[in-house]
């Protein structure tokens, strides 16, 4: 995983910057897939607070409820802005 975690953080934080722009355009299914995409992917890296958030962003699309959704994908920025991945040598 140590190869794979700092792609995946990457395509996390490409996937804000698309719900974004989906959010700006009404685009309630495109930001469902991604939310329903990243629950589903956080936690087989480890990330449980990603799927949470993911899970969150996608029931948030499916209620078409802008305000959270904009709540969800700052609590996702902020968090990929602070998390530290830290691996451990285990013998």
């Amino acid at each position: 995983l140590e190869d794979l975690i700092p792609g995946f953080l990457q395509n996390r934080r490409e996937d804000v910057k698309s719900m974004l722009a989906a959010i700006d355009n009404g685009d309630y299914e495109t930001i469902r897939i991604l939310g329903h995409s990243i629950k589903g992917t956080g936690g087989g890296y480890g990330f449980d607070t990603i799927s949470d958030i993911g899970h969150s962003v996608e029931q948030a699309a499916k209620d078409k409820n802008p305000e959270e959704i904009r709540i969800k994908i700052n609590e996702l920025s902020a968090y990929l802005d602070r998390v530290e991945v830290v691996f451990e040598v285990i013998d």
